[in-house]
């Protein structure tokens, strides 16, 4: 499997180059060259598939010999032991990507990922250093994935006051080979820290740096399943299929464009933003104009610059015309989301957490703009539970806690509190 950078300056590396790195020296991101279409055989027998079967033949396909059968069947097996229902609501599914361990869609992409790293790290002397920025649940799912993999040390930087507290003990709590850095300003200081590191050669000459966010072309990969198992669990396939997919880095909605290239029959994708609408205004005025995230109560979004923006643009050589035909934002501020949950619950009994709301919203826009039997799923990329103080005052009720968090709420939060300088990450680096 061969890879590039979407700036073109970088050389070609092979996939474990492209993992390991994270990102290209030319502050690019890699993509594969080709996203072959799956064999007419795999969608034949996908119906009798489980998920993990699933999983090996799509990963098997997307690999190639780049790793053994073996290797790619104890990956899978390793990461998931965890479903993805498809909850039917009527007119719109939901898509529940929040069964695994902490809770959130990013379980499936971080604990491949550190199952991967793993695999390749395989009898080297080098520690990599995982940096990655997180708006709320990356931090949790990575934290999790990488706890106590052999040669791998993660650090985690994270903006002060600005994720919820069970989001926070998640990854916070953990101690051994993670480091949690408390940073002083939003979600986009801490991902612009993350991205001055890997470009800064001092860094690079000293230590082994690497990402886990959704930059690295191996949180990407994983992703792409669950579009494949919820497409497996519908009742009538014949129907057009759209995917809303609460966006903040655009990671997930990427790897959606990486199922429809292996060959997926989706009609069109859906991307749902909160207040921090840069792509759905991009759609509508061809401008992109990244800004400084704004707070809103699907924290996990605040995003101003999204990352994975430059995969968009490349898979659709720049081109907005094209883009569109694939393609359509809607945005939603806090008290429509809010309103939202409150109603979805009245009406049926179905509680969301704020960025699935953000989801639903936009998946029902569509449905009023395109009034015709379909298959609308929306992607629910995190328990309610994880948002509390948020949803628990809209419904009036409070929220169960699964068994797997309620040790860890008791825990001692271990941080490191630093300003979004760069030079005091850096000093905090190369002296850890």
């Amino acid at each position: 499997m061969q890879l590039y950078s979407t700036k073109r300056v970088s050389p070609d590396v092979d996939l474990k180059e492209a993992v390991l790195k994270g990102l290209p020296p030319d502050n690019g991101l890699y993509m594969p060259y080709e996203m072959f279409h799956l064999p007419p055989s795999f969608f034949e027998e996908l119906p009798q598939m489980s998920f993990n079967e699933m999983a090996i033949n799509i990963t098997k396909h997307i690999v190639g010999e780049d790793i053994p059968e073996k290797e790619v069947e104890d990956i899978i097996n390793s990461a998931y032991n965890f479903d993805a229902p498809l909850v039917d609501l009527g007119d719109i599914k939901v898509l529940e990507l929040f069964q695994g361990p902490t809770l959130a869609f990013k379980d499936f992409g971080a604990r491949f990922m550190g199952r991967l790293m793993g695999y390749f790290l395989k009898g080297s002397k080098d520690q990599v250093n995982i940096l990655v920025a997180t708006s709320g649940d990356t931090g949790s799912a990575v934290a999790h994935g990488f706890l106590n993999v052999e040669g791998i040390h993660v650090t985690i930087l994270y903006p002060k006051g600005k994720v919820s507290d069970i989001q926070e003990k998640q990854f916070t709590t953990l101690g051994a080979n993670i480091t949690a850095l408390e940073v002083d300003g939003t979600f986009d200081d801490c991902q612009r820290l993350v991205k001055t590191a890997f470009l800064d050669k001092e860094l690079n000459q000293k230590l082994v740096l690497s990402s886990a966010n959704s930059i690295n072309i191996a949180r990407l990969i994983p992703q792409s399943f669950y579009y494949f198992w919820a497409y497996r669990q519908l009742k009538d396939q014949s129907l057009p299929l759209y995917f809303s997919i609460p966006s903040g880095n655009f990671g997930n909605l990427t790897a959606c464009l990486f199922a429809e290239a292996m060959g997926l029959p989706v009609k069109k994708i859906i991307a749902a933003t909160n207040a921090n609408s840069i792509v759905p205004e991009y759609l509508e005025s061809g401008l992109f104009q990244p800004r400084t995230s704004v707070s809103t109560i699907s924290n996990a979004m605040d995003v101003g610059n999204p990352s994975n923006f430059a995969r968009i643009m490349d898979i659709y050589s720049n081109d907005l015309e094209i883009i569109k035909e694939d393609i359509v934002g809607y945005a939603f501020n806090d008290s429509e989301t809010a309103r939202c949950i409150q109603d979805v619950y009245k009406e049926k009994g179905y509680l969301l957490c704020p960025h699935t709301a953000v989801g639903y919203l936009a998946i029902q826009k569509f449905l009023e703009e395109h009034p015709s039997p379909a298959n609308a799923v929306v992607l629910s990329t995190a328990h309610p539970v994880k948002f509390g103080e948020v949803v628990e005052p809209l419904i009036n009720a409070k929220i169960e806690i699964p068994e797997r968090l309620k040790d860890m709420l008791g825990s001692e939060k271990k941080s490191i509190a630093i300003s979004s300088d760069f030079n005091e990450l850096k000093k905090w680096l190369l002296n850890k």
